[in-house]
């Protein structure tokens, strides 16, 4: 049950609007990412919620990996996202791979500002 546990809030994010309104948009850049970082896609579901009070709809999503999980949920009004990133370190350390991921995510969405926690989990 070892493992690192990451989340950022990001606020204010200077992206293209696509990746905070189209869950096509925001789910290829989470599968090339986590490709990337080295970690295992085994499944994913992604949602585009509808505009509201004449703002655009954020999105809702999350890929399933055999290490353990990317979650990630928009808020294009507020230029908003939450990410969390969770590993196990079972068969291998993928602590690296975690921080990767968060990296390349953090430069994709552009946040002007965010606030971030590291979690070692487990014993």
């Amino acid at each position: 049950m070892q493992g690192l546990h990451l989340t950022a809030d990001l606020y204010d994010c200077a992206c293209a609007a696509a990746l905070l309104e189209d869950a096509e948009v925001l789910a290829a850049c989470c599968r090339q990412f986590t490709h990337a970082a080295g970690l295992t896609l085994v499944g994913e579901k992604f949602h585009s919620f509808p505009p509201h009070n004449q703002r655009p709809g954020g999105v809702t999503g999350m890929l399933l990996l055999a290490e353990s999980h990317l979650a990630v949920h928009t808020w294009p009004d507020r230029g908003g996202v939450t990410l969390d990133v969770f590993v196990c370190n079972f068969s291998e350390n993928n602590s690296a791979k975690a921080e990767h991921l968060l990296q390349q995510l953090l430069n994709a969405f552009a946040p002007q500002r965010y606030a971030s926690q590291r979690i070692d989990r487990g014993c």
